[in-house]
């Protein structure tokens, strides 16, 4: 596994970002990205694998994800651009997703953000310990990516 940036809190731009370098080729972790197969694997920030999982992989397409380990309520969605392997677009939670997936020989510079409608919206989701708990989710990713290898 190599290392990784803790997250970033932007309250000027209402953002939360996370980069990671995964020893894996950006289109691995862009199917680990967009395959309910494999997403199941590592979503969960507890590492249990997910009840269920659906993606509509195209733009207008959705997504839900639901975790088998709480009563939290499903994580879905909308795509709003698909451009494989390099970037995913979508709506979620009232908030705008974005990962970018930059190739550097077999490995991959990935930079997730989240950009909130406000900055109330975004203290809402500092309250709940969506930075902490997307963060536990990309070392899932980032085991599932150096487990697959």
């Amino acid at each position: 596994m190599m290392t990784k940036t803790k997250a970033t809190i932007d309250p000027s731009t209402f953002t939360i970002t996370f980069e990671r370098k995964l020893s894996a080729p950006r289109e691995e972790v862009f199917d680990a990205w967009t395959d309910p197969d494999q997403l199941k694997q590592w979503w969960d920030p507890t590492g249990t694998p997910l009840a269920n999982c659906t993606v509509d992989l195209r733009p207008g397409g959705a997504f839900c994800f639901t975790m088998a380990s709480s009563h939290a309520p499903a994580f879905a969605g909308t795509y709003k651009s698909v451009q494989r392997p390099a970037e995913l677009v979508f709506d979620a939670l009232g908030a705008l997703g974005t990962v970018r997936l930059e190739a550097n020989g077999g490995t991959t510079h990935m930079i997730v953000t989240i950009r909130c409608a406000s900055a109330e919206h975004l203290g809402q989701f500092v309250k709940l310990g969506v930075h902490e708990g997307t963060d536990m989710t990309l070392d899932n990713l980032v085991a599932h990516a150096e487990a697959k290898r």
